[in-house]
């Protein structure tokens, strides 16, 4: 799967813990963070959907902002970059409204809105709000179905869909996107049975972990795999992932990235200066990745964010 993209920069923003700043202030630093990004020249800042924080982030009494509402905001305290969800819960919402939300929020950004949609996971926080959570089989039928409502009302003036899970009546979506046939949608996740072949049928953008390069060229071969039973060209599928390597100013500053990561996570990952992570992501690049996105976990002010934009220009992003 060979690509001619450019590759980008995104900065997703998992975290809203910031001892110093009282509740009616947590929005400006996500603001300066989201800021930071945009003046480095990075491409896409994204945010969590989950009403609760995530184990490996941290813990579920910490602060956790609506994703939808913080994206509606970000809209107009920025300019260039682009906005999304990594990723929204089908099960957290009715997908028509969805797409009226995602609609949107194209609309007031100018044509910044990115569509990111996975099967969602956190039983928990389900449990906690009352939302119900299916098995995965349906948690994945409901996606399926979802992407096909979306899709259609990003694009077409009228949809119907009359599906297992969900069903619309020649449902209007005005005003139209700005971006001729909607935002771009985003499949998140990189389950091999039935999310790439989800991916294949309806995303123009997949993420994953970084799993090493063994492990992301089987699920680049089974996504073009699936995208050629279809007759799409697997080109047309822009594969992005969380950043495989970070960037940290001192060695200090490098132990205490690793010590954040997750220890399942850290043999995938190399932590160095600009010039060392460079060299480590250009196996990445010509394995045709394009996006990388890093997280407010280890890059908490603007310095920090300007150390990635010092990789970033290296690479040519």
């Amino acid at each position: 799967m060979t690509t001619t993209r450019a590759p980008w920069f995104g900065l997703h923003l998992p975290r809203y813990t910031f001892p110093d700043a009282a509740p009616g202030r947590l929005f400006d630093r996500v603001v300066e963070q989201a800021q930071a990004a945009e003046a480095e020249g990075f491409r896409l800042v994204t945010v969590m959907d989950h009403l609760y924080q995530i184990p490996g982030v941290g813990r579920p009494e910490e602060p956790m902002l609506e994703g939808w509402s913080v994206l509606a905001a970000l809209a107009r305290e920025t300019s260039t970059i682009q906005l999304g969800t990594l990723v929204t819960g089908v099960t957290y919402r009715n997908p028509a409204i969805l797409a009226k939300t995602a609609t949107t929020l194209d609309v007031i950004s100018g044509g910044r809105s990115v569509f990111g949609l996975g099967a969602a996971w956190f039983e928990h926080e389900h449990h906690a709000f009352g939302v119900p959570f299916p098995p995965v089989r349906e948690r994945m039928d409901r996606l399926d179905e979802a992407l096909t409502i979306v899709r259609g009302m990003f694009r077409d003036e009228r949809t119907t869909h009359d599906g297992v899970h969900y069903q619309v009546r020649n449902v209007m979506n005005h005003p139209r996107p700005v971006q001729e046939g909607g935002p771009r949608i985003l499949v998140g996740g990189g389950g091999e049975q039935r999310t790439l072949r989800i991916a294949a049928r309806h995303a123009d953008m997949t993420h994953w972990f970084p799993l090493g390069e063994e492990a992301l060229a089987r699920k680049t071969a089974l996504l073009r795999g699936y995208c050629e039973e279809i007759g799409r060209d697997p080109a047309t599928v822009e594969r992005t992932m969380a950043s495989p390597v970070h960037v940290a100013a001192t060695e200090a500053d490098a132990a205490a990235l690793l010590e954040l990561m997750p220890p399942d996570r850290r043999p995938f990952v190399t932590v160095g200066t600009p010039g060392q992570a460079a060299e480590a992501l250009r196996p990445y690049l010509d394995a045709g990745f394009t996006g990388f996105t890093f997280n407010n976990t280890f890059y908490r002010t603007p310095e920090q964010i300007a150390l990635l934009g010092q990789l970033r220009r290296l690479i040519g992003a």
